[in-house]
């Protein structure tokens, strides 16, 4: 499936307000505006959703990953689907088959994706979750990247975001682990 949009966002962040970075952290993200085909189409079936995420981050994400200056440690991804959609839409192209290659593409992925999902009007944002690939308890990565089209989804559209990280957040000071606080 053509996607109707696609960007890619790329942020370097040297401090966090007055606290200086460790070292930069940059993050990325990969947003793909597409046509929704269940609209319309009530369905029990959504297996084409879920070959469709596959399909995306084979195809998109290394754009995300060439902009990184240093390998990925943390990712996340979310998608929004427009108003005629359901979120389940959301849901199937986000966790069945999504992650498989996206961990392929950066190299390994032991923990989760963080992810979200929400049906919302044209120009929506949505805080994209991250964390340690490796590490779910890895507070140091605990992270979230705002993004959003202006234009996108319309109503018949779902948009999914990947995103990327080389580092956790720029300036952690909590520790990690369970028992760090």
């Amino acid at each position: 499936m053509m996607p109707r949009k696609t960007w890619v966002l790329r942020e370097t962040v040297f401090s966090d307000g007055k606290t200086p970075a460790a070292h930069p952290v940059t993050r990325v993200a990969v947003g793909i505006a597409i046509a929704n085909p269940m609209v319309g189409a009530p369905s029990q079936d959504l297996s084409a959703l879920a070959l469709l995420g596959a399909q995306l981050a084979e195809r998109f994400l290394p754009d995300a990953i060439a902009l990184l200056p240093r390998p990925a440690v943390a990712y996340g991804k979310a998608a929004i689907v427009g108003a005629a959609g359901e979120l389940e839409h959301a849901a199937a192209v986000l966790h069945p088959r999504l992650g498989k290659p996206m961990r392929a593409l950066i190299g390994g992925g032991a923990a989760l994706i963080p992810s979200t999902a929400k049906v919302a009007a044209m120009g929506a944002r949505i805080d994209v979750p991250l964390g340690h690939k490796d590490d779910a308890w890895s507070f140091d990565h605990l992270d979230t990247l705002t993004v959003g089209f202006d234009d996108a989804p319309r109503a018949d559209e779902i948009l999914i975001i990947l995103a990327l990280s080389d580092g956790g957040r720029p300036a952690p000071r909590i520790g990690t682990g369970p028992s760090a606080i």
